[in-house]
């Protein structure tokens, strides 16, 4: 056996990675940055995922693989002309100006949000796909008239590998306008936007599990998939297993063996990358709210971690509701931040406190919905830059009252997208793949608060969220 590649294109960068083919043992690593994005309006030429990934590529000395797979970033329009020419930069997950959109599609079905749940597996906020191509159709009448296709960031990538307009079931599943459960596209939410539009024309091709999407310099280029479908795949995610994302957007998902559907809308039902599900639930603020008051305090990374570290656990009645810039969960398109118990006598630790604490609360909030509809008794993964973090990972650990493992591989996404890679090579099932090469395991964090302390933090936080902007 030979080599592997496994790709990571998220919003702030691409990051390539090198594995043996066998034993998983990472021979290169390579990356490079994205343009930086701030919403409402959050959009990125693709060339420069491109352009990364060929800077990326570099670092890694090109070397010759059998296979490669990308998993990039959820829910951005690229919008592509007949010649699959890109018509305008392509709007990112974060971009919040199709607001209005979501608010105006799910009026167009009578029963609102459980009608889209129930068609598509999700409601279509602003983050979503199907909102991003109703602001285009409304915004833009020059650029929509040139649409011809419409791909994800993923997609896109693969597409400049292959020359094929493909995509998968699991980013398919977060467009708004694809049935994890059905296994179909949705004509009739897509027609809403246009009716004349052939949209079967417009759309990729949704590739299986295994199936291969091309061949890219000799190499078998696999599907590919979203980025938190490849980082279940590069932890050998089993059904009962739960991560926890901390990036600059946070995200909770678990592993199912069935659909799920939530009525709340919280949590959408998106597929995996293996034929399985993985109800997801996502928040738009996350370790953007503690490089925020870092940056405040003119604090050091191990310095914010200490101060926090060293208040007591509820910041001495300092609360912060993290919606920065507007929030998806709980859907706050609009909404800002709210400091609430400051007082003459508060200290620079209270407030690192209250940011760590709002942002691990905004998660379980997500994680006590998906714990109500699948199993949640396995492993709890802590994923993302933030588990680097000591507070956060001990702060988790305390306001979940569970332990949490923070993975060996840091760059879980990539390694997911390695481990389809070498699925799609050798026609075997990627947990396969994810065992042999000892994916999961990692260090453990328990809880160190007792469990009233901690139900008081988040009792706080929860009245702050109600009395503020709802639930």
């Amino acid at each position: 056996m030979g080599l592997i590649a496994g790709v990571d294109s998220s919003t702030q960068s691409t990051k390539v990675e090198i594995r043996d083919a066998e034993t998983g043992t990472v021979t290169g690593t390579g990356s490079s940055p994205h343009p930086a994005t701030t919403p409402p309006r959050s959009e990125q030429d693709p060339a420069a995922w491109r352009a990364a990934f060929d800077s990326a590529w570099e670092q890694v000395a090109s070397p010759r693989v059998d296979a490669i797979s990308i998993g990039g970033q959820q829910h951005g329009m690229v919008a592509l002309d007949v010649d699959r020419n890109v018509i305008r930069p392509a709007k990112l997950w974060n971009d919040t100006e199709s607001a209005p959109d979501s608010g105006w599609l799910l009026k167009q079905l009578p029963g609102r949000e459980a009608d889209w749940i129930a068609r598509c597996g999700s409601v279509p906020l602003a983050a979503f796909t199907i909102t991003k191509l109703s602001w285009l159709h409304r915004s833009e009448p020059d650029a929509w008239a040139r649409l011809a296709h419409v791909v994800l960031p993923h997609d896109w990538l693969t597409f400049t590998l292959t020359g094929e307009l493909t995509t998968d079931r699991g980013d398919a599943s977060g467009t708004g306008y694809w049935s994890a459960a059905a296994g179909e596209y949705c004509w009739d939410l897509l027609s809403i936007i246009d009716k004349e539009r052939d949209w079967a024309s417009v759309v990729p091709d949704v590739l299986g599990p295994l199936d291969i999407a091309g061949e890219w310099n000799g190499a078998v280029v696999a599907p590919g998939t979203g980025d938190n479908m490849a980082a279940a795949l590069g932890l050998g995610m089993r059904p009962g297993d739960v991560a926890i994302s901390l990036g600059t957007s946070g995200t909770v998902y678990a592993v199912s063996a069935t659909p799920t559907s939530d009525p709340s809308g919280a949590i959408a039902g998106f597929a995996d990358a293996t034929g399985s599900y993985l109800p997801l639930a996502c928040t738009l603020n996350a370790t953007k709210v503690t490089e925020t008051i870092r940056r405040l305090l003119g604090a050091s990374y191990e310095e914010l971690d200490a101060l926090a570290l060293g208040e007591a656990p509820g910041a001495s009645g300092m609360t912060l509701l993290p919606y920065l810039d507007g929030e998806r969960t709980p859907n706050r398109p609009k909404a800002t931040g709210v400091l609430h118990g400051l007082r003459s006598d508060a200290s620079r630790g209270q407030l690192a406190r209250a940011a760590f604490e709002s942002v691990v609360c905004g998660l379980l909030d997500a994680y006590d919905v998906l714990a109500g509809l699948v199993p949640c008794n396995g492993r709890v993964f802590l994923l993302g830059g933030g588990a680097r973090s000591a507070a956060y990972r001990q702060i988790t650990a305390d306001l979940l009252g569970r332990d949490v493992l923070v993975p060996f591989a840091e760059e879980t996404v990539a390694t997911g997208a390695a481990v389809q890679a070498a699925a799609v090579s050798e026609q075997i099932d990627p947990h396969e793949i994810a065992s042999r090469w000892g994916l999961g395991a990692g260090t453990t964090t328990s809880p160190g608060t007792n469990a009233s302390a901690s139900a008081e933090v988040r009792a706080a936080y929860a009245a702050l969220r109600d009395r503020t902007n709802g639930w």
